[in-house]
Order: C-alpha cells, then structure tokens, then sequence
C-alpha cells in the first residue's frame, strides 16, 4: 500500500517544475491511483515519452506496491486550455 503523498513526492521529486498534481485513490485500497500531472517538462514530449518520465518517477513502487495507475500529463499551457474549456 501506498500513501497518495508518497506517489506526489516522487513525481514532484523526479519530474522538474511540477505546477499541479492531483493524485486520488480510485478504490480506498491504496493501490489502484489516478493522477492529473501538469508540468513544463512535458512539452515537446510524445505521450510514450511523458509516461517514461512519470513511471521513472515512480521507480520500484510500478513493481509492485503500484497495482494501476492512469494518469494525465499536461504542459502549463494544454492544462489552461482544459480549465477553460
């Protein structure tokens, strides 16, 4: 099991100039998450790219504590455009 501030500190900790992050529980058993990342570090990145980042970020808990993770990742900008819209 995993704390949703474990999974924050190590993609604020392995994803530079993380600008908002939101990490939920999907099933209160404190290994299935989805997160909403938005960073500067994404852009020009493709969408395999942005997900190597964030399960690098993540390291060792993919291999087990980590059952499902979805996630979206958003440059400062795209995350704007999504609030307005």
């Amino acid at each position: 099991m995993v704390e949703p501030s474990v999974i924050e500190e190590r993609i604020r900790g392995g994803i530079p100039d993380v600008q908002h992050i939101e990490v939920r529980d999907l099933t209160g058993t404190k290994d299935h998450y989805e997160a909403v990342i938005v960073s500067p570090a994404f852009d020009g990145k493709s969408r395999v790219d942005q997900q190597r980042m964030v399960f690098g970020a993540l390291g060792e808990l993919m291999q087990g504590p980590i059952h499902a993770l979805t996630f979206r990742t958003f440059t400062p900008e795209r995350w704007r455009a999504q609030q307005e819209g």
